[in-house]
């Protein structure tokens, strides 16, 4: 094997996210023993070496592209609860950048948001770093103007709208809206569902919102109930978008007043796996009981049972357009304008709806 090994590879050798593998060199305190042994052994065992920025101290150039994203919730870090290892969503996006990025000739340096704020990590990746890309909401808007002043900076999701401030920056995002709007016609033309059930995040995020409105608009056409006050609100908001919130999310639809929801359509996959785990404690039949839906189509939403309808995010694509777009950015020749690209999105049709899996481009634009 003559490839050099990548973080990815040491994730997937011990078992766990790609964000882990970055705190065990960045602070490994901040990680349970036994994983951070876990993961020490198979960096060794792949002859794993995390770059370093030595060799830009020398010069303006570093070698170096940079990524830093909100992470939301780990399950190897200290004091958490719930031990699954998953792939998720911001694994899928490092693996896209890394990949584009060695093809390219760089490296990639990682910084996952942890409690404190992002503010000093962000000092710090950007200072060592010939372009930067971040997830939406990560970095406040006057830090992100400082840092685009010196090199180019892509944000990663989330509308190009929602601040004005940043439209001078090279944006990707997906068709959040869309995707959401095709699923759950899919649900009620194709199954006849009348009683759907949106559950969404409270915090205020750009993406959930377009796909909440995607989901609004099919259900507003159809003429269905969406739950309580359907119209300006998803009948469920939770505090965070992880598998122990869908659970929550589950028992409170359940034991909620009126008759029970025929749909369950949840912001994202991890929320909807721990639905699936809860309905079936309680000995409810999926699909047959009630019908249960993702968005993201992470790698754990095509093996549980049964298999989960989500809308497929291209995650890897996303990644490999930032460095692309900041590739573009270093060579000398950029675009004049900034870059705004949307990506399209598929639904995947599998058994928690009833469908046997296939897979669904929307229609709509």
């Amino acid at each position: 094997m003559n490839a050099i090994p990548t973080v990815y590879d040491v994730a997937e050798r011990s078992g766990v996210s790609i964000a882990t593998v970055s705190r065990v060199y960045r602070s490994p305190d901040s990680v349970r023993a036994a994983t951070r042994e876990r993961v020490l052994a198979a960096a060794s065992e792949l002859g794993y070496v995390p770059s370093g920025n030595a060799r830009g101290l020398a010069s303006r150039s570093t070698g170096v592209l940079g990524l830093c994203f909100p992470d939301y919730s780990d399950p190897d870090t200290v004091g958490a609860e719930d031990d699954d290892a998953a792939m998720l969503y911001s694994d899928q996006i490092i693996r896209g950048m890394e990949r584009a990025a060695r093809r390219h000739g760089y490296a990639l340096l990682i910084a996952a948001s942890l409690a404190g704020g992002p503010e000093s990590l962000v000092a710090q990746v950007a200072g060592r770093v010939d372009g930067f890309a971040v997830m939406a909401r990560t970095v406040p808007t006057e830090e992100l103007e400082a840092i685009s002043r010196r090199r180019p900076v892509v944000m990663l999701a989330g509308p190009r709208a929602q601040d004005p401030s940043l439209d001078h920056l090279d944006h990707v995002e997906v068709a959040n809206e869309d995707g959401q709007y095709e699923l759950t016609r899919h649900l009620v033309h194709d199954h006849g569902l009348r009683r759907l059930a949106y559950v969404g995040l409270v915090d205020d995020s750009p993406d959930v919102e377009a796909r909440f409105r995607g989901f609004r608009r099919a259900c507003v056409e159809a003429g269905v109930e969406a739950g309580v006050e359907a119209s300006v609100a998803p009948a469920l908001r939770m505090p965070m978008m992880t598998q122990a919130e869908g659970a929550r999310a589950a028992r409170l639809l359940c034991e909620g007043s009126g008759e029970r929801p025929e749909a369950f359509v949840f912001a994202n996959d991890q929320m909807a796996v721990g639905a699936l785990q809860e309905l079936e404690r309680r000995g409810l039949r999926v699909p047959d009981d009630v019908v249960v839906t993702g968005f993201d189509g992470i790698p754990l939403s095509r093996m549980v049972r049964p298999a989960l309808t989500t809308v497929r995010q291209p995650m890897v694509r996303m990644g490999e357009e930032a460095v692309d777009l900041l590739v573009q950015r270093l060579s000398g020749r950029p675009p004049q304008e900034p870059v705004s690209l949307m990506l399209p999105v598929s639904v995947a049709r599998r058994a928690s709806c009833g469908c046997e899996e296939t897979t669904v481009l929307p229609t709509v634009v």
